[in-house]
């Protein structure tokens, strides 16, 4: 069956092995839509932590069952989508239901081999009936829900005044649940066409540029008080750091992305306005289920959102150009 590898940060290969042999208790899928998520983006450049090469990439992912085991919920031909977090259901974190931070987690795509090939096994529990949505929604499920995640974190009220910096897929997510839940949301980020894209076609109240005067003008929308919650994503240090600043007294800081480094904040600010600070990690079955009912809804526009397609056999030669900034990608999608 035909595979993409990624054998080192920058090198791509697509090569033939072998179908995978179904365990008793896996679900054998075969893949029909990959999206490709900043994760990957950063495995291809090399800035991904968790990871060991060679890796295949591709955690958000839809297909049809092609063998399920005797009595299982699923049948062949079923179309499903899976849940990429692979958790032990055992540890500390899996006993109080926060399986997205299982101590023992695998990640499809990260700490195992992921999507970017033809078939894949995967053990049923974390296969699911892809009802009411078509294969390429089923494919988005997994990034909004880390959207609707961060969101679940924040404890969001209708009214509040939100800011969301880093306007990639995820925090185009949180600014899409953000906005469900009755926020008014603002988003900065670098890039202007990422703002016009926010609040032309999210809802975002508004939008400001990275640059000198940003904070200024985030003070003055704001009427000096800042943002009842911030969520990062980044994947910036710098940007992590300098968030602490838009937070109101009283505020929560999600911190949605991740980077290797430390990160630090001066603690005299940090104390005078009693800061929440949160991590928020991938996402769980009820964040899935948020993001699930929403598209059936029509709440998502998983369309506009959808802005490029590749081919599996392709995605050597093709996916660098999902780095280039002048192609305006927002969510590419790999056709299997």
């Amino acid at each position: 069956m035909l595979t993409v590898v990624c054998r080192s940060p920058g090198l791509l290969h697509a090569e033939d092995r072998p179908e995978p042999v179904r365990g008793d208790a896996d679900v054998l899928v075969r893949v029909k839509r990959v999206g490709v998520c900043g994760t990957d983006l950063h495995i291809f450049t090399g800035d991904q932590p968790y990871l060991e090469y060679p890796r295949v990439m591709g955690h958000e992912l839809s297909g049809v069952v092609a063998e399920a085991p005797a009595g299982s919920r699923l049948r062949a031909g079923d179309p499903v989508f899976v849940m990429p977090y692979l958790s032990c259901g055992r540890c500390v974190a899996c006993r109080c239901g926060k399986t997205n931070c299982c101590v023992n987690i695998q990640v499809l795509g990260v700490h195992r081999d992921g999507a970017f090939t033809e078939l894949l096994a995967v053990p049923q529990a974390f296969v699911h009936k892809a009802e009411g949505v078509s294969l390429d929604q089923a494919a988005m499920v997994e990034f909004l829900a880390i959207g609707a995640h961060a969101v679940r974190r924040g404890e969001l009220a209708a009214g509040q005044r939100v800011l969301v910096v880093g306007t990639g897929p995820i925090g185009m997510a949180a600014l899409i649940f953000a906005r469900l839940r009755g926020a008014r949301v603002t988003a900065l980020d670098t890039r202007p066409e990422r703002i016009g894209f926010c609040v032309q076609s999210l809802g975002a109240e508004a939008g400001v540029v990275v640059g000198p005067d940003d904070e200024a003008t985030l003070s003055e929308s704001s009427g000096g008080e800042f943002f009842d919650v911030v969520f990062d994503a980044t994947g910036n240090r710098h940007a992590m750091e300098r968030g602490f600043r838009f937070v109101a007294h009283g505020g929560k800081y999600v911190l949605v992305s991740i980077v290797r480094d430390a990160i630090s904040f001066s603690d005299p600010e940090f104390h005078k306005r009693e800061t929440t600070l949160l991590g928020s990690r991938n996402a769980t079955m009820e964040d899935f289920e948020t993001v699930l009912a929403a598209m059936r809804a029509g709440q998502i526009p998983d369309g506009a959102l959808n802005t490029h397609r590749l081919q599996l056999h392709n995605v050597p030669t093709d996916f660098p150009m999902l780095l280039d900034p002048a192609q305006q990608v927002i969510k590419a999608i790999v056709e299997c």
